[in-house]
């Protein structure tokens, strides 16, 4: 069952429901699921801080919130009928999310691959630089950090490697247009800078 999603893991195992075998996403895992003998692990790129912090949260949940929510199922059961006890519903489906979640950032930091930035040197854009764009019909311009999938944050212009705008300048250098498909139409950018 290595082959399968987080999401697929966790709603097989942990929700236990049978039915979700039948779903177009399960499906989808399983006829994409890798060949022959042993799979191959993708390594998930994260800066130094990164995943600290996602290590910090999984350290969180397993100390803190796992006890807690355990203590709660417990409080909750000595009310007496389980079946109708509101509170006991809530620890467990609380229980799951927690598990779930465990299980994706335990998952996640054995496949992590820390990629220091300040080790990749160039003119060129790389994971973990920090590009300055202008919109090349608006003038308008913005600065980006090129992270990995799980530090993605853009209330602080943090960007995922898979996103369309940093998929359109990795590669390019200080001057280069760039187009970018967005769900607005095609944008134009010219990278003005590269930190």
């Amino acid at each position: 069952a290595d082959f399968m999603c987080v999401r697929c893991r966790i709603i097989l195992r942990l929700l236990h429901l049978n039915s979700y075998r039948q779903s177009q996403h399960y499906n989808h895992c399983m006829s994409h699921r890798p060949q022959g003998r042993g799979t191959i692990m993708e390594k998930i790129p994260f800066t130094p801080q990164g995943l600290a912090q996602i290590k910090k949260e999984l350290a969180h949940l397993k100390g803190t919130e796992r006890q807690a929510v355990i203590n709660a199922i417990a409080v909750a059961r000595e009310h007496g009928d389980l079946s109708e006890n509101a509170e006991y519903h809530a620890a467990r489906e609380k229980q799951s999310f927690i598990e779930g979640r465990i299980s994706e950032l335990e998952d996640v930091t054995s496949r992590a691959e820390v990629i220091d930035a300040a080790k990749l040197s160039g003119d060129k854009v790389t994971f973990g630089t920090t590009v300055g764009l202008v919109d090349e019909d608006t003038d308008e311009e913005a600065s980006y950090h090129i992270v990995g999938p799980y530090e993605t944050d853009l209330t602080k212009r943090m960007i995922s490697t898979s996103s369309p705008i940093a998929r359109a300048v990795v590669g390019k250098g200080v001057g280069d247009s760039v187009e970018v498909q967005t769900p607005g139409g095609v944008k134009t950018y010219e990278i003005l800078s590269i930190d």
